[in-house]
């Protein structure tokens, strides 16, 4: 829940009013793409945690987990 307000609202509008934006549809653009920027690294952790590597190498459980995701 802290995570979807900080990085779904609070990032945002800070970026937003930092750079001096002036429209709404730049503010939606820039939650967008902070939002799904943190799904993704969510998305990588959870692919790199360490037991899950279980003698691979970081590429190789990458693939790996590509693979059973298709």
């Amino acid at each position: 829940m802290v995570g979807i307000l900080v990085m779904g609202i609070a990032v945002p509008v800070t970026i937003f009013l930092l750079l001096e934006l002036d429209t709404f549809s730049q503010l939606f653009t820039i939650a967008a793409v902070t939002f799904t920027t943190w799904g993704v690294a969510d998305l990588i952790s959870s692919i790199l945690e360490r037991p899950r590597l279980k003698d691979r190498t970081p590429k190789q459980a990458l693939k790996d987990e590509w693979e059973r995701r298709k």
